[in-house]
């Protein structure tokens, strides 16, 4: 990026201060890798996260989401102010982004599935790895309603990554394990990766060293699919594991995959506030403002690494909310 670029970028921001002084963005990550991966090259890695965060850095106010939610309860968010959160539990998060986040003196929240730590895998990393390190060419996935699809190349192969994990993502718990079982048999993979999530001592690490922890379900299970009492016995027990690495309280709170109205309702919402959370956050695209449900607050990254096109995005996220009525339960865009 250059100087021209990087001045104009931050003055958008500066310059908007009428419109986004009363708004929260909140960024949403799953992954910082040390290296560029084939398979998904828009991913985020050490070299792209470092550049983000040094722009961050110099142009938001960074806060974790619990400070956020009180100050927008309060009506007193500072200008420009920014959350950076973080999914599910990897490992990177805490050898890689941290160090990054630490480097920039940036605070962050980190949404953990406690059921995948030490040494366990997301379902969707367990697709991932088996179509990356297959041997084959092609692989017959009728079983699961896709036909005989190609891994010929680094392009095919994601192509097919993205087909499986669309088509068993809303599977309950029971028949994503039986697809899973059936794909690692149909790949030839016996042996997969066990270093991807964080160790609890790597959770309790990066509680000490600043990090706020949030609870994320055990399982990550879509909490729609299941009855309200497996859905409160599934945020209740990865809270309490969580309360037990830490040593400290979680109030703060993300829906698994997070789009309104279809991955949550406003019952477990509802139910997440009865628990005695202090925020939840979802998927939804918009910037939070007074008078936003605390336990349904946008939450949205824009795509794309170049960073003035970036944070561009960013910016007119944050300006749609500025004609956004506030309503009991955010909307999702179907599109």
């Amino acid at each position: 990026m250059t100087t021209l670029t990087s001045l104009l970028t931050r003055a958008a921001f500066s310059g908007s201060t009428i419109l986004t002084s009363s708004r929260l963005s909140i960024l949403i990550f799953h992954r910082v890798l040390s290296q560029p991966d084939p398979l998904f090259p828009g991913e985020f890695d050490k070299a792209r996260f470092d550049v983000l965060m040094s722009f961050v850095a110099r142009t938001f106010n960074v806060i974790t989401l619990g400070e956020a939610a009180k100050r927008l309860s309060q009506n007193n968010l500072p200008p420009r102010t920014l959350v950076i959160t973080f999914d599910d539990g990897y490992a990177d998060n805490a050898e890689v982004a941290f160090p990054i986040l630490n480097k920039y003196d940036i605070p962050a929240t980190y949404f953990v599935s406690s059921g995948f730590l030490n040494g366990g895998r997301m379902w969707n990393d367990t697709v991932i790895e088996c179509i990356r390190h297959t041997e084959f060419d092609e692989i017959d996935l009728s079983k699961l309603g896709l036909g005989v699809c190609s891994l010929i190349s680094t392009e095919a192969r994601s192509k097919t990554i993205s087909l499986i994990l669309g088509k068993i993502k809303y599977h309950n718990l029971s028949e994503r394990e039986d697809a899973l079982g059936h794909l690692e048999y149909l790949t030839g993979n016996n042996i997969l990766p066990t270093n991807l999530m964080m160790s609890s001592d790597q959770v309790s690490k990066m509680h000490r060293n600043g990090i706020e922890i949030g609870g994320h379900t055990t399982n990550h299970p879509i909490l729609s699919k299941l009855n309200l009492k497996d859905a409160e016995n599934e945020i209740a027990g990865d809270r309490d594991r969580l309360e037990g690495i830490i040593g400290s309280s979680i109030r703060v709170f993300a829906y698994p995959n997070g789009k309104p109205n279809h991955d949550y309702t406003v019952e477990h919402a509802r139910l997440i506030e009865k628990m005695g959370f202090q925020c939840a956050v979802t998927t939804a695209k918009g910037a939070a403002k007074t008078g936003a449900d605390l336990f349904q607050l946008p939450r949205h990254t824009p795509w794309g690494t170049f960073l003035p096109v970036w944070s561009a995005r960013l910016l007119m996220n944050q300006l749609q909310a500025r004609f956004d009525v506030a309503s009991p339960l955010l909307s999702y865009p179907t599109n």
